[in-house]
């Protein structure tokens, strides 16, 4: 993936810690999210927290930490991060570099819990067992890209998240899982609650898609907030997500030209 070293000006989150990292170490910790959403996601924690929704962070398909670490350093100074993964691919050294990764780029060891275990095995009861009191306000999804392993790891999302938080699903619309979007369809026609509210549009075919998913009621929350924040990205038709008209963020939007 292409990265300038430094971070667009209308990206930045606004905390120095943030954007240091973005700046500086996203490109050097291995990974596939994209940097473009690395920031919207980072800057969506610092919007929660200015609103007041507190709570902690989940990550299902950490590696090694690149997405994860832009995410716990926009925590709030009592919260926590919980990285799920084998920690095994690909090879056993991995889950020492997501630590290393940690301490290198300013994410406190003891506000970050690494499980090194099979999300797929994961019931709801031993995920609130881990997490404790803590509702989750971001739990981002970028685990095993099959149909029933996504619904999965979706279920555990809703069980934990704060009535105002995100769920974040990585590599929508890519073309090796080109029907995965079904997953999220039926996902949704369970949970009529749940709304789509916004999307991250891929960089390049490694920094793919991301759907923003929340309560209906949560929408107001961020929809605005993130038009007025990204008006340079803000890709101005939208996307029609089963009725619900969601927000997309693209790095360089534009229309076709039909006259």
């Amino acid at each position: 993936m292409t990265m300038s070293r430094l971070l667009d000006l209308d990206l930045r989150t606004g905390r120095s810690v943030i954007d240091r990292y973005l700046d500086n170490g996203y490109a050097h910790v291995r990974g596939m999210s994209s940097r473009f959403a690395g920031a919207v996601s980072a800057w969506l924690l610092v919007h929660q927290t200015e609103e007041g929704v507190r709570g902690d962070v989940v990550e299902i398909g950490t590696f090694e930490g690149r997405y994860f670490i832009a995410l716990a350093l926009a925590l709030a100074d009592d919260e926590k991060a919980l990285g799920i993964d084998s920690f095994d691919w690909p090879s056993e050294r991995t889950l020492d570099n997501f630590r290393k990764n940690c301490a290198t780029h300013g994410a406190r060891l003891d506000r970050i819990d690494a499980w090194k275990t099979n999300a797929s095995t994961l019931t709801a009861e031993a995920l609130r067992d881990r997490v404790g009191a803590a509702l989750i306000r971001f739990f981002h999804i970028d685990g095993d890209h099959s149909p029933e392993p996504l619904l999965h790891d979706l279920s555990l999302a809703t069980a934990v998240l704060h009535p105002k938080g995100l769920i974040c699903l990585d590599d929508m619309l890519h073309p090796a899982y080109p029907f995965l979007v079904a997953t999220v369809r039926d996902y949704l026609e369970a949970h009529p609650d749940m709304r789509v509210m916004a999307i991250i549009d891929r960089e390049d075919i490694i920094g793919a898609a991301k759907f923003l998913l929340c309560r209906a009621d949560a929408v107001p929350l961020y929809e605005n907030a993130l038009m007025k924040r990204y008006p340079q990205r803000h890709f101005t038709l939208g996307g029609d997500a089963l009725g619900h008209h969601c927000v997309v963020l693209t790095p360089q939007p534009r229309l076709a030209v039909v006259d």
